[in-house]
């Protein structure tokens, strides 16, 4: 199992300490580090500035958002990243929400598996170097009756494939990412409950071209590292009941519904309730010990090195850290304690 670092969004003030630990986990031998984007900072930009001052460090896009571009551009920004960074970068799509979808982009939020199928197989065309052609429900490409014709991307070939990840939560979603992606990018990962998980992207697998083809499973994971658990928890606590509790609508919150399968369908109704009646700190003290706990790294590093061999155990390849902490100095200390934990439990190769 390798390890990768996320440090989230960018923008937010931060940024310096987020770069500090890129850099750190570029020497300590991380194999990846994720950028997020949402409404704020684009992925691409991040990465590019992380990948001009790294030299080994694989670069992920965790993850663009598919309403946010078309698959053209997409295509030609991970063709610049992989390019520019001999060959580090690592492409991970997502359809965001509907908020975010049709609120900031101004994309109709609906049917995003049959969106996100037709933008994958345009992306890998384009990546290709093939001619794009394709006639579907969402894209088509030359357009019709008009002066556009079936192009191909002009840029050199690196000789190297970009490798498509697919941010999932819901069960037909995580078979969608088993049948044409690459890997899987998580959230709120437990290894009590991955077997359900990875069962649905083992059904998708048996339906892609090539059902034997390897797959990665990379969850983002929090690490806090202290003498007491519950207080090492209480840091994670807003993350959580942003994402149960206000991440999307009452009525479509995939955070929310993930919560209710993993069996906290009580707790999360009340995480729900009082996070969207503007109640966030009741919210957050709502959410379950156990389900941080379920989902994170926690406490001194002798039960962090411990609790991580569950992940490796259920499947994951390679486990992308959260570094959290009231500062730098403990955030530092969270990506160095993993990497310690990681080799002591003799998970890295």
């Amino acid at each position: 199992m390798e390890l990768g670092l996320s440090c989230g969004y960018w923008g937010l003030g931060n940024d310096a300490d987020n770069l500090a630990l890129a850099l750190r986990a570029d020497e300590l031998g991380y194999s990846v580090v994720w950028a997020a984007e949402a409404y704020g900072y684009d992925a691409p930009s991040v990465l590019s500035w992380i990948g001009s001052r790294t030299s080994r460090i694989r670069l992920g896009a965790g993850v663009m958002q598919i309403p946010g571009r078309t698959p053209a551009a997409t295509a030609m920004t991970a063709a610049t990243l992989d390019g520019l960074s001999g060959g580090r970068f690592v492409l991970g799509l997502g359809v965001s929400g509907p908020q975010v979808s049709e609120g900031w982009h101004g994309v109709r939020f609906a049917k995003p598996l049959a969106r996100t199928r037709e933008y994958v197989e345009i992306v890998r065309s384009a990546l290709a170097r093939e001619r794009v052609t394709h006639e579907g429900e969402f894209f088509t490409l030359p357009l019709p009756d008009g002066p556009g014709k079936a192009l191909k991307m002009n840029a050199k070939p690196t000789g190297t494939e970009v490798p498509i990840y697919l941010a999932a939560v819901g069960p037909k979603n995580l078979e969608l990412a088993g049948e044409i992606a690459d890997g899987w990018l998580g959230v709120f990962f437990s290894p009590e409950y991955a077997g359900e998980q990875l069962a649905a992207i083992d059904r998708g697998k048996a339906r892609s071209t090539d059902p034997d083809k390897a797959f990665q499973v990379d969850p983002t994971v929090p690490v806090v590292v202290g003498d007491d658990v519950a207080a090492c928890a209480d840091l994670v606590r807003p993350y959580a009941a942003l994402y149960v509790g206000g991440m999307g609508s009452r009525e479509q919150n995939f955070y929310n519904q993930l919560a209710c399968r993993m069996g906290y369908e009580a707790e999360a109704a009340e995480v729900q309730d009082l996070y969207l009646s503007g109640q966030l700190r009741d919210a957050a003290g709502r959410v379950p010990l156990e389900f941080i706990d379920e989902t994170s790294l926690l406490g001194p590093e002798e039960r962090i090195a411990g609790r991580m061999t569950r992940f490796a155990e259920a499947g994951v390849t390679t486990l992308s850290i959260a570094p959290t902490g009231r500062d730098l100095a403990s955030r530092m200390e969270a990506l160095e304690v993993a990497a310690r934990a990681a080799d002591q439990a003799g998970l890295r190769g």
